[in-house]
């Protein structure tokens, strides 16, 4: 094969047939250590700096829809509408270096979701939440770190791209930030790449690192938040320069667009590097978080929700708004890569519900609603979006296939933009309930006799009560 590919008329998800998880890699991870010790010391030294990045295709607003995903298919897109509903997938951080066992733990519970009972449950599309390669974006792990743990996904797979994504191996030489991941995220094509190892998966059209992504109900602005441990950088600002503003303009297009059209669907943002973080190795990016928060404000357009990895593990938070509406804050940051807790040594775990940041003059209140943060702790996001509500649940992947109830969730009434009762969908127990009930209403009528032709016990205590009366 080239190191072009193969070019495909059409894009290709799962293989034909499947397969048992792996037991080994087939490229063993060598330790990183080395590279490492130096980064921590360029660290110090302050010599780490965010990358530049090529600029997508498509403008200032670069967008990409589902159904130009599925080949220019109308037909899925059709079906999605016809259901009233889309349901998807997110996680982040799934790329692991010690072998393949935990990513094919999350990886094979997504694909169970493939097996409902209602069609308009099956989910359409992944969106992983960066980290999708350890640990320096190498083209060489595609295989075992992506292909091979998504062999079985019959669906799309879109990403942001991580800091692991787009980070260079300081004693790595000749290789380009986010080489591996522009190839087999960003392709102007649907190609079968040389790192998909002989499977069938052809690589995503994503227009660049950030874009808009369309799909029936549901819009997801995707950020790049470049290639620091901490924090997140999308734009020059502060300490941090050479990137230019063009994700502020973006953001701002995309917010404008919304606002101007009158969107009436869920409005996300994706990125790698969370907001807020609850006691994790990772901290908050605050100058990230404070630059799109400013467009916001500029355009009058906020996010319905915002989702991120990097903290590798699954964090929920609301942050309260002065004008009464509320935002999930989302982390889910263990989808195959050493899940962690959020402290460290003797000291214990946060107690949720909590404030992690007050009201104040010019600040939100957010607080830490709940998680899951223990390690060997793996899982994904399953989001539902309708025409009037987002309910983004959090599945654990140990629970397994025979399991479908979320360990935690959330339920954003799109209009009014508060916490709402989900309104659950009749998957036919209802039904079935009510048919079970008329027939027993038709064969059993109160107050006669009951099948076997002998009084019932009910019309006998009835029959007695009347007796005594008299």
């Amino acid at each position: 094969m080239s190191q072009e590919g193969q070019v495909q008329d059409q894009p290709i998800f799962a293989q034909p047939e499947a397969t048992a998880d792996p037991s080994t890699f087939k490229i063993k991870h060598p330790s990183d250590n080395p590279a490492y010790k130096v980064i921590d010391q360029l660290n110090k030294e302050k010599k780490i700096n965010p990358l530049p990045f090529p600029p997508p295709r498509g403008g200032v607003e670069p967008t990409l829809t589902l159904q130009e995903v599925f080949g220019g298919n109308p037909g899925p897109i059709n079906k999605i509408t016809a259901n009233g509903q889309i349901v998807f997938h997110a996680t982040g951080d799934c790329g692991s270096t010690v072998g393949p066992k935990t990513q094919s733990e999350v990886a094979d519970k997504m694909v169970a979701d493939f097996n409902e009972a209602d069609p308009k449950e099956v989910p359409q599309f992944n969106f992983l939440l960066g980290d999708v390669i350890y640990s320096f974006g190498e083209t060489q792990y595609y295989y075992d770190q992506f292909y091979e743990p998504y062999r079985e996904y019959p669906a799309p797979i879109l990403a942001v791209a991580g800091n692991h994504d787009g980070m260079v191996s300081p004693v790595t030489q000749g290789v380009d930030s986010l080489e591996g991941f522009l190839r087999n995220f960003c392709s102007e094509t649907f190609t079968v790449t040389p790192e998909a190892g002989g499977l069938s998966r052809t690589a995503q059209i994503q227009p660049g690192v950030f874009f808009t992504f369309d799909a029936p109900f549901v819009r997801i602005l995707a950020l790049y938040s470049n290639t620091l441990e901490d924090p997140g950088v999308i734009a020059d600002g502060g300490a941090y320069s050479g990137l230019g503003t063009t994700q502020l303009d973006f953001l701002t297009a995309a917010l404008t667009r919304a606002k101007k059209e009158s969107y009436k669907g869920a409005l996300l943002i994706a990125s790698h590097h969370p907001a807020y973080t609850a006691g994790s190795n990772h901290g908050w990016s605050q100058q990230m978080t404070s630059q799109v928060d400013a467009i916001c404000t500029k355009v009058g357009f906020w996010p319905h929700a915002v989702l991120a990895g990097h903290a590798h593990n699954y964090q929920r938070f609301t942050r309260h708004r002065k004008d009464g509406t509320l935002i999930p804050y989302l982390i889910c940051g263990n989808g195959g890569h050493n899940a962690q807790a959020l402290t460290r040594g003797t000291t214990p775990p946060p107690r949720s519900p909590q404030i992690i940041q007050a009201a104040g003059a010019g600040t939100d209140q957010v607080v830490l609603e709940n998680y899951d943060a223990a390690p060997g702790h793996y899982g994904y996001l399953r989001v539902i979006v309708d025409n009037s509500q987002l309910r983004i649940e959090y599945h654990p992947a140990g629970d397994g296939a025979g399991a479908k109830t979320p360990d935690d969730y959330v339920t954003v009434d799109l209009k009014t933009r508060m916490a709402t009762h989900y309104t659950a969908n009749d998957l036919g127990t209802p039904a079935a309930a009510q048919a079970v009930r008329q027939k027993v209403k038709k064969t059993k009528a109160p107050g006669s006799a009951s099948a076997s032709g002998k009084p019932s016990r009910a019309s006998g205590q009835a029959a007695r009560r009347a007796k005594k009366k008299r």
